[in-house]
């Protein structure tokens, strides 16, 4: 005979009754089941826009197949991968990929950081400070192009316009070697300054404020401050910044092809836009695989050991 089943009730003097064992749930998907039917769909977008076409560049990348050309091509297996690291071509792109993305990442870091840290001193107006300057970082690239080239124009250009009604010579920015670059750089500076300085102002304001009241204290100069109190608590969160600034610079093309296409001559060519020319103009789809594919391990170097040094500084 089976145990009798102990009745409680929260009433005194009434019967309490048995409830019913609840019924199985065999028809209804369980929330394994539920999250697996939400995220199926989701997952499957990503492969089909990101890994397949990665993993079919690394496929293409040992062959020497051309869109041009029907059939997948032969395999020419490490043949692509050497003639993109011998070539003197690559080597002049990635040299102009190199000062552009050290000249613009320098410059947004040091005006980010000066903007973020004045409007930080600021208590009225802060907010609307800070959504000016968020405006060029909210443009699109090819209109923000389009837009300096435009100013930069050295016959109708507002800025040769500027520069004439002060009694200078006109600048040819987009058209000589020796200015195309350093306009790209002023313009990618243009654009994404309002990033970095983000980024900063959010570190700056959550330095806590009780260590600058003990500096008080002690009399501490506005630069001593600064040295030991603002810049150490802020410089980990702005190094992330200038990570993916790099990243982004790295592989610049929007502006390169709206402002200059990569002229005068090749002076303003980066590693983006020599791939494009490859794989587009040229169809040597293989070799711009294996292109495209060192560029990716290139920058997966490059972030670890970078946020390896984070995870140093950080244990500091």
């Amino acid at each position: 005979m089976s145990d009798a089943v102990p009745l409680t009730t929260d009433r005194p003097g009434k019967v309490a009754s048995v409830t019913p064992p609840a019924r199985g749930r065999s028809r209804r998907l369980s929330d394994r089941k539920l999250a697996v039917a939400f995220i199926t769909p989701a997952l499957l977008l990503l492969l089909a826009m990101s890994v397949f076409p990665l993993v079919w560049a690394l496929f293409l990348s040992f062959t020497d197949y051309s869109a041009t050309r029907g059939g997948t091509g032969t395999f020419v297996w490490f043949e692509n991968y050497t003639a993109v690291l011998t070539s003197a071509q690559v080597h002049l792109r990635a040299v102009t990929t190199l000062i552009y993305v050290v000249g613009a990442v320098v410059l947004q870091t040091v005006l980010g950081f000066t903007i973020a840290y004045l409007i930080s001193r600021r208590t009225h107006g802060r907010g609307l400070l800070t959504t000016l300057f968020l405006i060029p970082m909210m443009l699109s690239p090819v209109v923000v192009g389009l837009f300096w080239r435009f100013m930069l124009d050295a016959q109708f250009g507002v800025v040769n316009s500027m520069l004439g009604s002060l009694g200078l010579d006109q600048v040819e920015w987009l058209t000589r070697q020796r200015t195309a670059l350093f306009s790209l750089i002023v313009v990618d500076t243009w654009q994404w300054t309002p990033f970095i300085m983000l980024i900063a102002l959010a570190g700056l304001t959550a330095v806590p404020k009780y260590l600058y009241e003990a500096a008080s204290i002690d009399r501490a100069s506005e630069w001593f401050r600064f040295r030991t109190i603002t810049l150490p608590l802020v410089w980990p969160l702005l190094l992330i910044a200038v990570l993916f600034r790099a990243i982004e610079a790295f592989r610049l093309f929007d502006l390169v092809y709206i402002l200059t296409s990569g002229g005068p001559g090749v002076s303003t060519e980066t590693l983006s836009f020599h791939v494009y020319k490859v794989a587009f103009l040229g169809f040597n789809t293989g070799t711009a695989s294996a292109y495209g594919i060192l560029m990716v391990v290139i920058v997966i170097v490059l972030t670890q050991l970078y946020l390896r040094y984070l995870n140093k500084l950080k244990e500091d």
